[in-house]
């Protein structure tokens, strides 16, 4: 999984497993042989970008280093129904531990990516980049992000920890565009950190505090309409990068992307993600 911490992933597995097994599958230890070994097929009950056969092996290589697992299908690749993604074979008891969050973290992966790739289409063909937003499932954050990647999309922020975003709820606390403005960069300078800086302007007003102000690197169009938006970007220019949001679906991208503005943030990449049906199931 190019661009993920083993560590970040370890702990996330760990934690899951705990979750749902604390002192034991009780079930598994019951009924089925310590010795007795299995394989299972990861089965694509959907049609979309599956994501997450990487996550899986790790997973299962995890629980035990000696399984056996074969992939036909790698991640980022279009799937539909009835496609085999991968085979594990290993102990039983294994396979059922393991099962459960294989499928629930790849299903979410899965509706993830497919939802980037169906955005990615859309403008594929004109010089804009889709970027995915903080609205994501705690602590799955990582993966999501991942999964943006893996169907086309771009990661904006990491957190709120790696760029500085100074919003409406910012700019009304503060007391005013160009008084935040002014702090952020007073706070970079003292703290000797450097940032890149996004300034959401809701109106044209705001957009010309922010030019005359400057010392920005992106100003996000927050919910402006199509013909506005045109205008606003046309009078950014080139010199500051240029980001809409707000508004955005399937329907309404490539429009806003015809504008000519440089980025498009998409919370829907993930806030809106559906999951892809997929079981795991033994081969008798």
């Amino acid at each position: 999984m190019q661009g993920v911490s083993k560590s970040l992933l370890n702990a996330f597995i760990n934690a899951a497993l705990r979750e749902d097994i604390k002192d034991g599958d009780h079930t598994s230890l019951a009924c089925i042989d310590p010795n007795s070994n299995d394989t299972a097929k990861l089965l694509v009950k959907d049609k979309g970008v599956i994501a997450g056969i990487d996550f899986a092996e790790f997973l299962f290589k995890k629980l035990d280093p000696n399984c056996k697992f074969e992939r036909f299908i790698n991640d980022g690749d279009k799937v539909s129904f009835g496609d085999i993604a991968f085979e594990v074979t290993t102990s039983s008891q294994v396979l059922l531990k393991g099962e459960r969050l294989a499928l629930n973290t790849m299903q979410r992966l899965s509706g993830v990516s497919s939802m980037s790739r169906a955005f990615a289409e859309i403008v594929k063909d004109l010089p804009v980049t889709i970027l995915d937003t903080r609205k994501t499932t705690p602590l799955m954050r990582f993966l999501e992000k991942w999964a943006v990647r893996v169907g086309g999309c771009t990661n904006y922020r990491d957190g709120l920890y790696d760029w500085i975003m100074i919003k409406d709820n910012h700019i009304d606390a503060c007391g005013g565009i160009g008084k935040a403005i002014r702090k952020v960069k007073s706070y970079l300078k003292e703290n000797k950190k450097e940032l890149g800086i996004t300034v959401e302007v809701r109106n044209l007003k705001e957009l010309n505090d922010v030019l005359e102000e400057g010392g920005i690197t992106r100003i996000m169009l927050d919910n402006f309409k199509l013909e506005t938006l045109k205008r606003a970007v046309g009078i950014i220019g080139k010199r500051f990068q240029s980001e809409a949001s707000g508004g955005v679906n399937l329907k309404t991208v490539r429009a806003i992307a015809e504008t000519g503005v440089d980025y498009i943030s998409v919370g829907a990449l993930t806030h809106s993600a559906g999951s892809l049906d997929m079981s795991l199931k033994i081969k008798k």
